[in-house]
């Protein structure tokens, strides 16, 4: 059913409006800093999901907190990463549902066709709905002092905004991460798009040219071809996702491609040039060359930690350019009095994660604990058609700490309702530590395993060993049944626990 406006109203009168309303509630245009106290328990550098999880944190403690962001509340998550992009990726989805509907019965007379401003108005409206949870209104309702400005410290216990001087008991570094710049000649003349631009797009680009094979990259690369892009996807590299296990990157490769995706693996981008209207890629493969044209250019070679311009080293906080803020397994670095959390400290940059150590930071700063942050189960997922998820260590990972494993394996194919949904690519494997029944990791590739991979950090942090969950009961027929088969397969395997 088409969207109802009001009469009278253009769908750009409505986005105008979304967006005016998006800004209100992360960065109102008519925003006056308040007075700082003579001192703050603690004072956050950075507004992005670390850093409102710590103020959220520490409220509750009832602590005093300001919050400082030079840009906008939310950070990457919300303003250009995972929100707009997971809306984006339901829209491709949810076209090609319709052109594969013959393969369930229920075929339309009509072949379907993708509205690009449309889907892209619908993410910002999402975008806005999401604000909320984030919003000013909401931080300073619960007692939060927000400060929008360029902020940095002026020793080892304020930061200065301007004239205004914030002292703290405790601060906390969250200031996230950028997008990676290149160097490839020529590509800063001919233009190219991050992951903070690819969403301010407003036509569908006929060619696009994405350069990293990494879970922003891979993503992309599908949905927009979804919609209609040709797409090719150039990785440097022999595989895909290059932090996964060879099994799933290769599934995920193979599902690219079925979606008409051009991929380039092992191909790096020598230069950039303009031809008329159009981009040139120049690439190498080996001995072979290729000039690859396009109309917009995706660069997704990962990110870099924002840690220049905060005057660091007035604090006594060692950081490198690189690698970012350096902490110890605390999240404290080398001044006691200063924390870290989020992208700019850590090594796996997802929004849980960063959600994870802002919390952490306090309670180990403010609530006298001491967790170590490397105690923490944190799952992740490329969320591609299958989706690529992971907890834990993978099998190299083990072996480096002279872990012996063994795996269990459960293909989709295998299980009743990947079958009875027609989606059945994929697997769930476990890692467990042998002889033990002890689980050190799972990889999870296909529908839904975002989700799946939920439930083995449910696992894995509540400490139960593959025994016990071979007699937890599923739901039937259902996708995560794959989990208690993998652990059945393990029980098979081993015989009866001794006694």
């Amino acid at each position: 059913m088409a969207e109802l406006m009001p009469i009278g109203t253009s769908r750009d009168a409505i986005d105008s409006e979304n967006v005016a309303s998006f800004l209100a509630r992360v960065h109102p245009v008519d925003w006056k800093n308040p007075t700082a106290r003579a001192r703050y328990d603690l004072a956050i550098l950075g507004a992005g999901p670390a850093g409102v999880e710590a103020a959220e944190s520490a409220v509750r403690l009832g602590k005093s907190v300001a919050l400082v962001e030079r840009d906008r509340i939310g950070g990457t998550s919300l303003n250009q990463g995972s929100i707009p992009s997971k809306a984006i990726i339901r829209s491709a989805r949810a076209l090609m549902a319709v052109r594969d509907s013959d393969e369930y019965g229920t075929a339309l007379q009509r072949h379907p066709r993708s509205d690009f401003a449309a889907m892209m108005a619908r993410m910002h409206r999402i975008r806005t709905r999401v604000a909320e949870y984030h919003s000013v209104k909401r931080l300073q309702g619960m007692g939060v002092d927000v400060f929008f400005g360029d902020a940095c410290f002026a020793g080892p216990d304020a930061i200065v905004l301007g004239d205004t001087r914030i002292a703290f008991e405790f601060a906390l570094i969250a200031t996230g991460a950028r997008p990676k710049s290149s160097d490839i000649p020529g590509l800063a003349h001919v233009g190219y798009r991050t992951s903070e631009s690819i969403f301010q797009v407003t036509e569908l680009p006929a060619r696009l040219g994405v350069i990293g094979g990494g879970p922003l990259g891979c993503e992309i690369a599908q949905a927009f071809c979804q919609l209609g892009s040709h797409v090719i996807l150039m990785q440097n590299a022999p595989k895909f996702l290059p932090a996964e296990g060879r099994d799933a990157a290769e599934l995920l490769s193979m599902s690219l491609s079925r979606d008409g995706v051009e991929t380039r693996l092992n191909t790096a981008v020598v230069g950039a040039r303009r031809e008329g209207s159009g981009k040139i890629l120049d690439t190498t493969n080996d001995e072979r060359k290729e000039s690859i044209a396009v109309d917009e250019v995706l660069l997704a070679i990962g990110r870099s930690p924002n840690v220049e311009n905060l005057e660091l080293a007035a604090a006594g906080v060692e950081f490198d350019c690189s690698e970012g803020v350096k902490v110890d397994q605390f999240l404290c670095t080398s001044n006691p009095r200063v924390y870290s959390a989020g992208d700019v400290c850590n090594e796996q940059k997802f929004t849980n994660a960063a959600k994870a150590s802002g919390h952490l930071a306090v309670q180990n700063a403010m609530a006298g604990q001491r967790l170590p942050h490397t105690r923490l189960y944190i799952p992740w997922c490329t969320y591609c058609d299958p989706e690529v998820a992971h907890i834990g260590l993978h099998p190299s990972e083990a072996r480096e700490r002279s872990i012996v494993i063994k795996s269990y394996t459960v293909m989709m194919q295998d299980v009743d309702r990947a079958i009875t949904d027609g989606q059945d690519s994929g697997f769930v494997k476990i890692h467990v530590a042998h002889p033990t029944d002890r689980i050190v990791g799972a990889t999870i590739v296909g529908v839904r395993a975002s989700e799946l991979i939920n439930e083995m950090a449910v696992i894995m942090s509540a400490g139960m060993g593959m025994r016990e969950l071979a007699n937890v009961l599923h739901t039937y027929p259902a996708r995560s049944d794959s989990i208690r088969l993998a652990a059945l397969a393990f029980v098979q395997n081993q015989g009866p626990a001794p006694t």
